[in-house]
């Protein structure tokens, strides 16, 4: 037998780290191939339920995808020059997201946010090398969101060179969730009911366009927060971050969706809660909302429909919110959501406090009143 030398063991070594699954050489060969659970009672009944993807297992959360995405298509245009500085808004996922982009093209990354920010992300941030830079008071109309993007204006003007991503317009936002979608046809084949979350509106437009190749009859349903503007309700104070707005983002793709949901932040508690007990897999705020919504689609789509919901992120920011006893306690969070939801005919035709659901959806835009009831 002819001895190998050890420049030849270490070339087989690395022809098998290349090809070996689950072997990063690179911190981006970390984002994307997350698993999906199934996930039954007591979120639906016995013999349905959902698949949920779980893109908690990506470093950062789904917004990695994204992230990298924009950065990437912004490097090819010219828009973002090397080592120029990137500036967004964030409530966090994105955050952590772009640290990860600025690390891989070698970007200094300044993320401009509220004191809403779990602490244990803004940490996690400076730790990755971004800079945080908080902002100090809401906008009168717009809240956190207006006054975060007034500042990352104001930072943008004072950096020459210096790029802002734009999530809440950007096209490649949406176009960064093509590999989720064709992750979850090549895990669960044509799918028949998608639920998301929305917040910049990128996820739910991105992963639907991708599904409807596969399956054009897919039935799209958005989950938002009570006291959002996104889908027409009027804004007012928000505890859950990471879906919902205050102002009206562009790449919602308000076609595109079957119906609404909106989710108070009891009914997503119970249900973040009631994953981690009974599946060992929970998130945040959009998790348990998405969740909860999930399920109920389970029950009136029946058991021979493929429901799938995406999971944005883990658990493990949210340990002193979501999962902290004496928070929820303060904030009345500690209570079972209804059994159903209830209904509205018209997005404005009041003003909803608890899960409700609605089959228009319209762009807040093209809205006409609703006569008084």
């Amino acid at each position: 037998m002819d001895k190998i030398t050890l420049g030849k063991l270490a070339a087989m070594v690395d022809e098998q780290v290349v090809s070996a699954p689950g072997v990063a050489r690179q911190p981006r060969a970390l984002v994307g191939n997350t698993p999906v659970l199934w996930v039954g009672e007591p979120f639906a009944p016995a013999g349905s339920g959902f698949w949920a993807k779980l893109e908690g297992c990506n470093p950062g959360g789904m917004k990695d995808r994204p992230a990298l995405h924009m950065v990437c298509c912004a490097e090819q245009r010219g828009d973002l020059v090397p080592g120029a500085r990137i500036i967004e808004s964030t409530s966090g996922t994105l955050g952590l997201g772009l640290a990860l982009a600025g690390l891989v093209y070698r970007h200094p990354v300044t993320v401009v946010t509220d004191p809403g920010l779990e602490p244990i992300v803004a940490r996690m941030l400076t730790a990755y090398g971004a800079r945080v830079d908080l902002v100090a008071a809401p906008h009168p109309i717009g809240g956190w969101q207006q006054a975060r993007r007034d500042r990352v204006a104001e930072l943008l003007a004072a950096e020459p060179d210096s790029w802002c991503p734009d999530q809440y317009s950007n096209p490649d936002n949406v176009d960064g969730y093509e590999s989720l979608a064709l992750e979850l046809i090549e895990q669960l084949g044509v799918i028949d009911v998608l639920v998301c979350a929305v917040g910049t509106g990128g996820h739910s437009a991105g992963v639907a366009r991708v599904l409807r190749r596969f399956n054009p009859a897919l039935r799209l349903i958005g989950v938002d927060t009570v006291a959002s503007t996104i889908f027409g309700q009027a804004a007012g104070p928000r505890l859950m971050r990471g879906l919902g707005s205050s102002i009206y983002p562009r790449n919602v793709d308000y076609a595109a969706f079957a119906e609404v949901h909106w989710i108070a932040p009891a009914e997503a508690v119970w249900a973040c809660r009631t994953l981690a007990a009974g599946y060992h897999a929970s998130g945040g705020w959009s998790v348990g909302a998405v969740a909860l919504v999930a399920g109920w689609a389970a029950r009136v789509s029946g058991p021979d429909r493929t429901v799938a919901a995406v999971f944005p992120d883990g658990p493990h920011r949210y340990f002193d919110t979501v999962y902290n006893d004496a928070y929820c306690a303060e904030h009345g969070l500690l209570t079972a959501p209804p059994a159903e939801p209830d209904t509205l005919a018209y997005p404005t035709q009041r003003q909803v406090r608890s899960w409700t659901r609605c089959e228009t959806v319209l762009d807040p835009s093209e809205f006409t009143p609703e006569p008084a009831r």
